[in-house]
């Protein structure tokens, strides 16, 4: 079987670097495409890694541009005439997109127009490859009925139809999301591509089964590009009160970085026809706000960490207590064998022991400053 070629756009972030780690690691050839800018951004609202990732060896190809210029992603995907593109190059937080006018406007432009390179630069030079986009699934909002994976039947006046459901984005960022998903699905309409959607939900854990110690990811514990997760890990290793925003009833799909790898490999491996948009929604567990820190002071209990928890005023516009049922099975009819939290929190924080220094450095950028009323507080 011919050896797939993969190129990762976005190959230095979170979820990028283990992954280039995971599909070399499978025998699949990998491409890494990044500019670095999730290092700027983070170095921008004064934080950084709770892991160090200044020094990184590769044993992959690594090619350092910026996507948002057609002729440079062009000139690579023609270059190494990739099987398959998993674009995960965009600016990730929701709090950075609602800071000021500048940054909403730099999220749309980095995330919409870069994306739309790599589609027209897909349709000029690698029209068979199977694009892999990482949406997200803020996308859906919570609406008050079950939220399907893309599509939904519907009946309005005596007629009916299968159309795209509503999207309700919270956020600038999430925005840009939903333009992709709309862009994405036009040219695979009209240009007959070939591309599988992911509604993925926040991602956490700080080490995936294939790393050693000299090949862990970044992993932020700030208001701003830290998940929710993630970041109240980081806060018990430290003694600072987990911060739950507002009721801390909203409800959330959670997904372990492993699985995340795993479900992204699987979208690899599926056959689609020219001109089909497959939407997944990439989520293995649901949890209230309130559940996830309970379960962090549980676990740390266990290891002797004394967590304390703190509502604090939300800022951000969302519902507090709302209805979530989102459906996933595809994942499952894929062969996905998911994780369960329990169990993992416990290893993440041993982990994360090791690094307590660098969560105290940047322990005053774990409260939030940006408020998507005011903007930057």
């Amino acid at each position: 079987m011919k050896q797939k070629t993969v190129l990762i756009a976005g190959g230095d972030g979170y979820l990028g670097y283990p992954l280039c780690l995971y599909l070399t690691k499978k025998g699949y050839k990998v491409v890494s495409v990044d500019n670095l800018s999730r290092r700027e951004w983070v170095t921008e609202i004064g934080s950084h890694s709770a892991i160090p990732i200044e020094d990184r060896d590769y044993d992959w190809e690594t090619v350092y541009i910026d996507i948002t210029k057609y002729d440079t992603i062009s000139s690579i995907l023609r270059t190494y005439m990739p099987d398959v593109i998993i674009h995960l190059a965009e600016q990730p937080s929701a709090p950075f997109s609602m800071i000021d006018v500048r940054h909403a406007v730099f999220t749309h432009e980095n995330n919409v127009n870069g994306t739309l390179n790599v589609i027209w630069a897909m349709k000029e030079y690698c029209p068979n490859a199977v694009l892999i986009k990482l949406g997200s699934m803020g996308e859906w909002g919570c609406p008050n009925i079950d939220i399907p994976e893309g599509f939904f039947e519907i009946e309005y006046r005596g007629r009916k139809d299968t159309l795209p459901f509503p999207r309700q984005a919270p956020s600038y960022y999430h925005q840009t999301k939903v333009h992709d998903s709309n862009n994405i699905m036009f040219a695979c309409k009209i240009w007959g591509l070939k591309s599988i959607d992911i509604m993925q939900g926040p991602v956490y854990g700080s080490m995936i089964d294939e790393v050693d110690s000299e090949h862990k990811t970044r992993y932020d514990f700030d208001a701003v590009f830290g998940t929710v997760l993630n970041r109240f890990c980081a806060q018990a290793v430290i003694d600072y009160p987990l911060t739950v925003y507002g009721k801390g009833e909203q409800i959330r799909g959670y997904i372990n970085i492993n699985d995340s790898m795993r479900c992204i490999e699987l979208c690899i491996n599926q056959s689609l026809e020219k001109g089909e948009y497959r939407v997944i929604n990439q989520w293995t567990e649901k949890f209230t706000i309130n559940e996830l820190a309970e379960l962090v002071k549980q676990e740390s209990k266990q290891i002797g960490f004394k967590v304390r928890i703190n509502h604090i005023d939300n800022p951000r516009v969302e519902k507090e207590e709302h209805y979530y049922n989102p459906d996933h099975q595809k994942i499952y009819d894929m062969g996905l064998k998911p994780r369960k939290l329990k169990g993992i929190i416990i290893p993440t924080l041993k982990d994360l022991l090791q690094y307590k220094d660098r969560i105290e450095q940047k322990k005053d950028f774990i409260l939030p400053t940006i408020d998507w009323k005011k903007g930057r507080l």
